[in-house]
């Protein structure tokens, strides 16, 4: 079955034949003293007009190091004004913008620099010691430079002309490595259509328009916080409002004091923003009235972490799912509360979804397989991996994104796993998901994620990762009481491993086949 659901939201923005940096030209022209960025950490803000200028400086310091139309350029520094300049600046000027993740490790950030083949990589003072690190490990002739991450990127440093021609839509703009848990990182690339066509999908399911205003705490490097929270704004007119990272004593002050109309975060953050104290203190007072809703992505949000959000903060959560290869945004649930289906991420918007075959053991549900997507937002390919990208796709042309799910007879899609996660016990296929909505159902839980260990009676069974709210105590006979109470005794966690903090991803997603792998000798 493919879902179509254009019923159910806005019209798609029309981006045909542009560019970033035609989007830039003409906001800069129409309105060019609208504010397009907030830095609250800076107390700095960056106009359309400003974006501009810093994009037509950055192409003549790109001239001038020699760095041809279509080369990467490397960026390795925290959220700020200098890493969203660059990280536009870059695609402006019609070369390649590589965000690289600074929490993927010395060898992981050698690797990508090197496969990257990056000729200049710029940083901040707080990550020079690691970029000149992984620079000099990459094994390539690489300038790197150091920035202010605060720095405006408009300061005179050349004059130099471009002799290459601007980009054209179907030319490469975006070079994004993925998190490399199953083996190397492989690198994604996007063209400026799919980055658009991303941009525009959000526009689309949240109904964005030139008053909004998001508020953005996950990092550049991360392919939500480059197009949900940057790309559409910058299709839709809008603005977005930039700390350098997520704290959870600060959230609700930045969505206040910049007037902030939606925010997208992940399960994580959620769960944080649920346990702390004086979070409720901003929604009792009435400062969050701008607030249209909150975006959850990048993991499923448990249904009861989802319900109890919306209970305290009376602001609407909207489930959604999407990849780094397809641009973010495949899937959205509608903004209409009464349209939403919790525990789902909603329908296709913008692209076609649909559920393809897959067999990954004895027990498979009926209807469920592989999720699979087609539409203008999928990547191009991996970069100097013909292989890879081959296996991406089926012979029909649909890219395989890995996940499990089954689709209702509305088009809406449940995602019940990741092929590579599912825990295999005695033969039988059990998703962790339906084991970490119980866990997250059990009060004083703040985070859970059930994995998979060896068990020599039925080839895997299911270890349980636990972390509780600062302040509770979790007493492990009565969590196993409720789990088998609500999941029977095959489905119960054979153990229970309490932690102070899960092991998470750029976006703060939990890596469970890290846990898996870490835990298995323990148990």
């Amino acid at each position: 079955m493919v879902s179509s659901a254009a019923s159910r939201f806005d019209p798609l923005p029309d981006i045909t034949g542009l560019t970033v940096r035609t989007i830039i030209d003409k906001g800069a022209a129409d309105h060019p003293d609208r504010v397009f960025a907030v830095f609250p950490d800076a107390g700095a803000i960056l106009t359309w007009s400003d974006l501009k200028r810093s994009a037509l400086r950055l192409t003549a310091c790109l001239t001038e190091s020699g760095v041809s139309a279509g080369e990467p350029v490397g960026v390795l520094m925290g959220n700020g004004r200098a890493a969203l300049q660059l990280f536009l600046g870059c695609m402006y000027a019609g070369r390649l913008s590589a965000m690289f993740n600074p929490a993927a490790g010395a060898r992981s950030l050698a690797y990508v620099i090197e496969h990257s083949s990056s000729t200049l990589m710029y940083t901040d003072e707080s990550h020079a010691d690691m970029a000149s690190t992984a620079v000099a490990a990459a094994r390539r002739n690489i300038r790197l430079m150091i920035l202010d991450r605060d720095t405006d990127l408009d300061e005179p440093t050349g004059d130099a002309l471009d002799p290459s021609p601007p980009p054209r839509p179907d030319d490469d703009a975006l070079l994004i490595y993925t998190s490399g848990t199953t083996g190397r990182p492989k690198g994604v690339i996007h063209t400026h259509a799919s980055l658009l066509a991303g941009g525009a999908n959000t526009t689309a399911a949240h109904s964005l328009g030139s008053d909004d205003r998001a508020l953005c705490v996950l990092p550049l490097c991360h392919i939500n916080g480059q197009v949900v929270t940057v790309m559409a704004p910058l299709v839709s007119g809008s603005s977005v409002v930039m700390p350098r990272r997520f704290s959870v004593k600060r959230f609700w002050e930045w969505a206040a004091n910049e007037r902030c109309t939606w925010f997208s975060v992940v399960p994580t953050i959620i769960s944080y923003l649920l346990g702390s104290e004086d979070s409720s203190a901003w929604s009792t007072a009435g400062r969050l009235k701008t607030l249209r809703f909150g975006r959850s992505a990048s993991a499923p949000l448990p249904s009861a972490v989802h319900e109890a959000f919306v209970e305290r903060f009376d602001i609407p959560i909207i489930e959604t799912m999407g990849i780094t290869e397809t641009a973010a945004q495949i899937l959205s649930n509608p903004l209409d509360p009464k349209a939403q289906r919790i525990g789902s991420p909603g329908l296709a918007c913008g692209n076609e979804v649909r559920i393809g075959s897959t067999h990954v053991g004895k027990s498979a549900e009926a209807g469920e397989g592989e999720i699979e997507v087609r539409g203008p937002n999928l990547m191009r390919c991996y970069l100097d991996d013909p292989v890879a990208t081959k296996e991406a796709f089926t012979a029909d042309g649909w890219y395989r994104t890995g996940d499990l799910g089954r689709m209702d007879s509305e088009g809406y899609v449940y995602v019940t796993g990741r092929i590579k996660e599912l825990i295999i016990k005695g033969g039988e296929n059990i998703s962790p998901r339906e084991i970490d909505d119980v866990l997250y159902r059990y009060p004083g839980v703040l985070e859970a994620a059930a994995v998979a260990v060896p068990d020599s009676e039925y080839g895997e069974d299911i270890l349980a990762c636990v972390v509780a709210v600062p302040g509770s105590q979790i007493r492990e006979d009565a969590l196993r009481a409720f789990c088998l109470e609500e999941l029977g005794v095959f489905k119960s966690p054979r153990s229970f491993f309490f932690m102070n903090s899960l092991p998470k991803g750029p976006s703060g997603k939990i890596q469970r086949r890290k846990l898996s792998s870490d835990l298995s000798g323990q148990n």
